[in-house]
């Protein structure tokens, strides 16, 4: 019973960065997921793999593995790249191509 400790990344749906500021601990799957034969659902005996625990800061979820004796691995988040741009870009003479409507 491994977790993970790690910050989500922000919904590919939205704009927005909701959810993605507390650090997130879930458990690596004991067995792996079965096809129930009668309907076809993907289903696990694992209840571990339901539960979500949040922090508000890393340290605070490695404290809480380290109390309970649970082994952790902790996945630092990435950076996203940020480019700089900015509306007279558009018009610019280095512009590959003529920018029209």
């Amino acid at each position: 019973m491994t977790a993970r400790i790690f910050k989500p990344a922000k919904n590919a749906m939205q704009s927005g960065k909701a959810k993605t500021r507390e650090w997130q601990l879930d458990y690596e799957p004991e067995q792996p997921r079965a096809i129930e034969p009668l309907m076809g659902w993907t289903s696990s005996g694992d209840m571990k793999q339901q539960l979500t625990i949040r922090f508000h800061t890393k340290e605070d979820a490695v404290a809480y593995c380290e109390r309970e004796g649970i082994p952790y691995q902790v996945i630092e988040p990435k950076e996203p790249a940020r480019r700089q741009a900015a509306y007279a870009d558009n018009f610019a003479f280095r512009r590959g191509e003529p920018w029209t409507h």
